[in-house]
């Protein structure tokens, strides 16, 4: 095996390895998916590889970059062999840590071949050593939780005395079509209510589990709000083992919902379902676009059920 080929591989094996065992510290020792785990993990994974394909070599930085990314899928296939996650969280991670990975191979080459600095392996792997701190010190930042909100409408042919009852509560769906559910996202099955008014309990029972929903207000034929007191996991991973990630518990968790019902001045009947969430995973921006197109594509399922019931009855 020539010289070539096995500082290649040294570049791509040992960062995933590293991030490999970052990953085991961020959920196993301060149960916290972070800044640090997505952005930080993967910029050191980046500039290690890069460093390490880059120093003493004429190599150009979009084979430094290549190699960085060839190092990233490696991490990312190991948090699923090794049970550390599954392959849905990996590949929604990715986009997010391909970006920081460009980053990291940039910093890394820059590194690697600066006329200037010194002792450039020891800054490298300072570096990197920075990493586990950082993520003891974001474990231990007061982590205020926004409350983030998804409104999603349908405009019924039928009126809101209507579209109410079948709001309350709804038969069983049809089994889901689209990618997003059949990958192992929670999906809603059909809604059932013990009571009648406010304190009544609403079960929304979806694919994981049933949501169990206290009733808030009832202004029949206009608003049905509700708390939440308890949920199940968001999804079902897809991996070999049987596993239960910490972000399935306590992470995503729904606070409140509501159905709100407008008549139109065309006899039909306006729709919208809202949803109110907190999310501990960060960075917000990013995953939030995740959270919200997934409650979104919820809202759908149940809004356009709720719509096919009304008109074909």
């Amino acid at each position: 095996m020539n010289v070539f080929t096995s500082k290649k591989l040294l570049a791509i094996l040992l960062p995933a390895a590293i991030g490999w065992l970052f990953c085991f510290a961020a959920f196993y020792l301060f149960r916290e998916y972070g800044v640090v785990l997505f952005a930080i993990v993967p910029t050191g994974i980046g500039a290690l590889s890069s460093f390490l394909i880059s120093y003493n070599s004429d190599t150009e930085y979009w084979e430094s970059f290549r190699t960085s990314i060839f190092s990233l899928l490696i991490f990312l296939a190991g948090i699923v062999v090794f049970a550390i996650e599954g392959i849905i969280c990996a590949v929604m991670a990715f986009p997010f840590a391909a970006v920081a990975v460009l980053m990291g191979t940039w910093i890394g080459y820059i590194i690697a071949n600066s006329k200037f600095l010194k002792r450039k392996p020891q800054i490298i792997t300072i570096l990197i050593i920075i990493i586990p701190l950082l993520m003891s010190l974001e474990s231990r930042l007061i982590n205020n939780e926004d409350v983030f909100s998804v409104t999603t409408s349908v405009e019924i042919n039928s009126s809101p005395e209507k579209v109410w009852k079948n709001v309350v509560i709804f038969p069983k769906l049809d089994e889901p079509t689209e990618l997003l559910f059949r990958t192992g996202i929670a999906y809603p099955i059909n809604a059932e209510i013990d009571g009648n008014g406010v304190g009544a309990i609403r079960h929304c029972n979806f694919s994981t589990g049933s949501f169990v929903e206290p009733i808030t207000v009832w202004n029949e034929p206009n608003l049905l709000k509700f708390s939440v007191t308890n949920q199940p996991d968001a999804m079902k991973e897809i991996s070999p083992y049987d596993i239960h990630p910490d972000h399935l518990h306590g992470y995503f968790v729904s606070k409140e919902g509501q159905f709100k019902l407008t008549k139109l001045d065309n006899g039909h009947t306006l729709l919208e379902g809202t949803t109110w969430y907190t999310n501990r995973i960060k960075p917000d921006f990013y995953w939030t676009l995740w959270s919200d197109y997934i409650v979104h594509k919820i809202h759908t399922r149940v809004l356009e059920h709720i719509k096919k019931q009304c008109e074909n009855n």
